[in-house]
């Protein structure tokens, strides 16, 4: 059952990579925040109340509730209800991300058996670099941020990964550093809505120092 949440996790990355509205990234990172609860509470071994309160807060309330309601809240600020608009066609970006899954899939094929589930592994690696494919290859600067989401949702696959134990220094230090990049990264986004008409990385290099 608990690769069967990691499959379904990967699957949602290859969903996001032809999704077109912004929404759908939105719903996709409410979704995932669900599947990391559910796979965090399996692997875990001896979980004791306080980490798994913590484990909630930092997965359904923070990733499933709090974030995807900023992040709507941003969209509707700033009006932006358009589609995506990235770089690359969606069935190329759906290759790189294949891609991506396959390199990984080698890379822990050349690895030493230990005492990691390679499987997470794979889920881990495939979703860190996806989340930094995203923010090279969208347009949008709000996309950008939810690149950002999807790496931290990687690094917290990572830290089961090496571990069937999280400490909660991790989970304090992965959720405050969610927590500081979106509330800044929003505050940003709201300042340059009401310079710039669109969202869009293109309109930075109209920016100047005077």
């Amino acid at each position: 059952m608990l690769h069967v949440l990691l499959i379904i996790f990967l699957i949602s990355l290859f969903y996001l990579s032809i999704a077109n509205r912004m929404s759908t990234y939105v719903n996709v990172l409410a979704f995932q925040g669900i599947l990391l609860f559910f796979v965090a509470f399996m692997e875990l071994k001896n979980i004791n109340t306080l980490n798994l309160i913590l484990i909630l807060l930092e997965t359904i309330i923070f990733k499933s509730l709090a974030v995807p309601l900023f992040l709507n809240y941003v969209l509707k600020r700033n009006h932006i209800t358009r589609e995506a608009e990235p770089f690359v066609p969606n069935f190329l970006s759906l290759i790189i991300t294949t891609v991506i899954v396959i390199v990984t899939i080698l890379l822990s094929d050349l690895m030493k058996e230990g005492s990691f589930d390679k499987m997470f592994f794979v889920v881990a690696l495939s979703t860190l670099f996806t989340g930094l494919y995203f923010i090279a290859s969208r347009r949008k600067i709000i996309t950008h941020v939810m690149g950002y989401l999807i790496i931290e949702n990687g690094v917290f696959i990572l830290s089961l990964a090496v571990g069937s134990e999280m400490p909660m220094l991790v989970n304090l230090g992965i959720m405050l550093d969610i927590f500081a990049s979106v509330l800044i990264l929003g505050i940003f986004l709201n300042k340059i809505g009401d310079v710039f008409k669109d969202i869009d990385v293109d309109q930075l290099s109209n920016l100047k120092d005077y």
